[in-house]
């Protein structure tokens, strides 16, 4: 009898023990779903009545990389962020962690439980598995600012339309490749395949930056992110990101200097700057960031000059900046661009003394 009754608890521990033999936790939540069940329910745009939590902590992990579409409410935050959940009880709520030794989510789950909640799952494998079934990997629009801030080696991808969304207003930095022009704009992507690509579109009911996020990894990339809260996430946190307007001179395609130097100031990277001296006068010292294409060779470059960038041509004195300007002109009208009709003294340092002449 006893030799019987031992059997039967060591079949009736198997369960467990098989889970905890891969690095399960103690107390885990009953309700355990797969991959497939998540990426069927945590899709963009949001399905109705399902919300997806991440456990983990935000600053460190979440922002980082997360299942796009999930929402962040970290166990230790748990009752300050109960406003977060939604209202009907009976919503699908999936919550995840780091994986199978992590407890946030299962923790969660249970508390979530107490609050009335009776439709929860425990995607108890977590962002690891996520990854590893190669879902696409969300950050949050916090990493996105530190990448900027930090002058990071990425590349932020608009995948809005052009004229109508991200001219207007877009992500500093960011790069437009509107989703249904994605072909026939992939060589702006770099070459270098490795590159960390970011894209984002109009928030969490678009689809335009996972389609084109979807279609760089078959470009063979291999660090492709999606910004699910897009732009309007970014202008709720940190304004509007739109660059000052180009305010032109007196002259055809003269951009005033304070013009200029407030676009400097706020929006950088919305200019390419040409300094059209010779080679010998550039390495004497020139604005900083600037690219140099000697008068001489311009017309001969004219293919290598972007069409997603304002240009501004300059030298000391605004005589070959006014060329290169016209030359763009006659050659290829179609970009924009625009000269700095000044006296600019450079100093190596790329510090500069700048004033406006007469045309």
């Amino acid at each position: 009898m006893k030799t019987k009754l031992g059997i039967l608890l060591l079949f009736l521990s198997i369960p467990f023990l098989g889970y905890a033999a891969e690095g399960g936790v103690k107390n885990q939540y009953p309700n355990i779903v797969d991959y497939a069940f998540v990426a069927e329910n945590a899709t963009l745009p949001l399905k109705k009545k399902v919300m997806t939590i991440d456990a983990r902590p935000k600053a460190r992990k979440y922002d980082k990389g997360h299942i796009p579409g999930a929402v962040s409410i970290p166990f230790s935050s748990f009752d300050k962020m109960t406003d977060m959940l939604p209202k009907n009880k009976k919503t699908l709520l999936i919550y995840y962690c780091g994986g199978l030794k992590c407890a946030l989510s299962h923790k969660s789950a249970f508390a979530a439980e107490k609050l009335g909640y009776s439709n929860i799952k425990v995607y108890a494998k977590g962002f690891p598995d996520w990854k590893k079934n190669g879902g696409l990997i969300g950050v949050d629009v916090a990493h996105i600012k530190k990448l900027i801030d930090k002058d990071a080696k990425v590349v932020i991808i608009d995948s809005r339309p052009k004229k109508r969304k991200y001219d207007k207003a877009h992500i500093p930095g960011a790069i437009s490749i509107f989703d249904k022009d994605f072909d026939k704009l992939k060589d702006q992507l770099p070459e270098d395949k490795a590159t960390p690509l970011y894209f984002y579109c109009g928030g969490l009911k678009c689809k335009l930056s996972p389609n084109s996020a979807q279609k760089a990894i078959k470009l063979g990339y291999t660090k492709v992110y999606i910004v699910p809260g897009g732009y309007p996430a970014w202008k709720k946190a940190y304004g509007t990101g739109k660059a000052p307007a180009v305010k032109e001179g007196d002259a055809g395609g003269n951009i005033t200097v304070a013009s200029f130097q407030e676009i400097m100031k706020v929006a950088p990277e919305t200019l390419l700057l040409v300094d059209v001296r010779d080679v010998e006068e550039f390495k004497g010292g020139s604005l900083k960031g600037a690219v140099n294409i000697p008068i001489n060779d311009l017309e001969k470059k004219m293919d290598s000059l972007p069409a997603n960038k304002t240009i501004v041509f300059f030298c000391g004195t605004g005589g070959r900046a006014g060329e290169a300007y016209d030359m763009v002109q006659m050659f290829k009208s179609s970009l924009k661009a625009y000269f700095l009709n000044a006296e600019i003294e450079f100093n190596e340092d790329g510090s500069y003394t700048m004033k406006e002449l007469e045309s």
